[in-house]
């Protein structure tokens, strides 16, 4: 009896993965000053996103200068181990999630609210004019917004005060109140970001059928509705992907907006992961300590991420990948 030739089977998936490459292949050599285009932004990326990457084996040592990386003795775990039992941590954790929720739930509303309402004007001239003026705040430093808002809030000189006092209502030192400081904190970022977010909702405005807007006011439906059932089904996919972007960024609070408002008074809610990394890395000199928090960081940032992003695409949404 003859034997069988042995048949290899090829999965739809692995073939479409070397079709892909063959495709790439030809590509390539049909068109290789076109791919060279790509090779300063592979080199910026190698060069400063991933070569920085080999520090953090500091981590899992007791970094010293004169001995460098290499050189420093192995310390394993130790300094994560230290983190679990350090009385900060609770006070860091607590503070970053908590300005990263209330950001999360003031603030990622308010550039889809503007993309709307910017989207149903039809003046140009005036919807230009607000455009600019929303996404000016983007361009300027923390330390020029910072200082306009601590003006503003100041209690013997600032605007909002000088109203207070003029409704009869006693000034407040919102910037030394750890009640209004995390508030001050939030509407400064919506004030600086809200704006130029709003690019994005705006591109995915454009993109909607005008058919589906006039079928909607064929049906009888006002602009609430046209909005609730045309334009939100239309940038759904877009408020995902911010969704996912925002969920990576909940356990990483931005330095400078928060060195740039913080005081003495109101260390107690302003105290983050990023200023307790630069106080103990760079002013104590604790490099392998605060590595290793930084590394932690990261590491609930991107499992955070994959989380959101695996719930989005199982509720039927376009994630990431």
């Amino acid at each position: 009896m003859l034997a069988q030739p042995a048949v290899h089977t090829r999965s739809p998936g692995s073939a479409k993965q070397m079709a892909s490459r063959r495709s790439l292949w030809k590509d390539l050599k049909r068109r290789p000053f076109l791919y060279m285009l790509l090779l300063p932004v592979i080199a910026y990326f190698l060069v400063f996103k991933y070569f920085p990457l080999y520090g953090e084996i500091i981590a899992f040592k007791d970094f010293r200068l004169g001995d460098g990386i290499w050189g420093s003795k192995w310390v394993g775990l130790e300094h994560f181990n230290r983190l679990l039992h350090s009385s900060d941590l609770f006070k860091i954790v607590r503070n970053t999630l908590l300005l990263n929720l209330y950001g999360l739930i003031f603030g990622f509303p308010v550039p889809i609210a503007l993309a709307i309402m910017l989207n149903e004007v039809r003046v140009e001239w005036y919807k230009r004019v607000v455009q600019n003026l929303l996404y000016l705040p983007h361009f300027l430093s923390w330390i020029i917004l910072g200082t306009i808002v601590i003006g503003l809030l100041s209690p013997g000189s600032g605007f909002i005060n000088y109203v207070l006092q003029a409704f009869g209502l006693d000034p407040i030192y919102f910037m030394g109140n750890t009640f209004w400081w995390p508030f001050v904190y939030v509407f400064s970022g919506i004030w600086r970001d809200a704006g130029f977010s709003t690019i994005l909702y705006l591109a995915a405005m454009s993109s909607i059928d005008p058919h589906l807007y006039e079928a909607a006011r064929i049906d009888g439906g006002g602009k609430l509705r046209q909005i609730w059932h045309v334009t939100l089904p239309g940038i759904r996919s877009t408020i995902a992907l911010m969704l996912v972007l925002q969920m990576g960024r909940m356990f990483d609070v931005g330095f400078e907006h928060v060195w740039v408002l913080t005081n003495p008074m109101v260390t107690s809610v302003s105290d983050v992961m990023s200023t307790y990394i630069y106080r103990l890395g760079l002013v104590n000199l604790q490099y392998s300590y605060t590595t290793a928090i930084g590394l932690v960081q990261s590491l609930v940032g991107l499992i955070l991420v994959l989380s959101v992003n695996r719930i989005i695409r199982a509720m039927g949404e376009r994630a990431l990948w």
